[in-house]
């Protein structure tokens, strides 16, 4: 299983995963066409090859050479990671989630709660910089598309207890194959 450091970091901006996933798939892109392609503003996607390349994940494709040669490509590093986001990408559609599902706090969620952490705050312990706000929204979000349920205790006060559902599983597994 990755660390949950490369999981956060892989949520830290919104297209990193699509990003990652279509550099893996077609061996590298031009700016444009990735910008088009997956119909990423090109700010955001500035920003977000920026991370990417500060992570390692990808770098600018060096030399000079034909027009249609990719501008940036990914690294080894990237590359193991990049077949790791392809994963999620895929088991994602195959879940039946739209592509805006998830936040970014949602990975690094659902693999805290695959490795057994199903209290609100031993999720919150897990995630460095994760508020409790943005900690409420993805559970919400998470619970609302099927991935997580919750369950509320009887006791006093009453807690509630997270568990993957089919879905959650789904992502899960796929968050496997992403290598730290």
């Amino acid at each position: 299983m990755p660390s949950i450091t490369t999981i956060s970091e892989l949520g830290r901006y919104r297209w990193t995963v699509p990003l990652l996933a279509f550099l893996a798939t077609h061996g590298g892109g031009r700016f444009v066409h990735m910008a088009n392609s997956m119909g990423i503003p090109r700010e955001s996607l500035s920003r977000t090859l920026e991370a990417a390349v500060a992570a390692g994940w990808v770098i600018r494709n060096p030399g000079h050479g034909h027009p249609l040669r990719p501008d940036y490509v990914l690294t080894a590093d990237g590359a193991r990671v990049g077949e790791g986001c392809r994963a999620v990408i895929l088991s994602q559609a195959a879940a039946g989630l739209p592509p805006d599902a998830l936040t970014r706090w949602s990975l690094p969620v659902i693999r805290l709660v695959a490795d057994g952490h199903n209290r609100f705050n031993a999720i919150a312990r897990g995630l460095e910089g994760v508020t409790p706000r943005a900690l409420t929204g993805s559970l919400k979000a998470l619970v609302g598309h099927d991935v997580l349920h919750r369950r509320v205790t009887d006791g006093f006060p009453p807690a509630s207890d997270y568990a993957l559902t089919g879905r959650g599983v789904m992502l899960a597994d796929a968050l496997e194959r992403l290598a730290a």
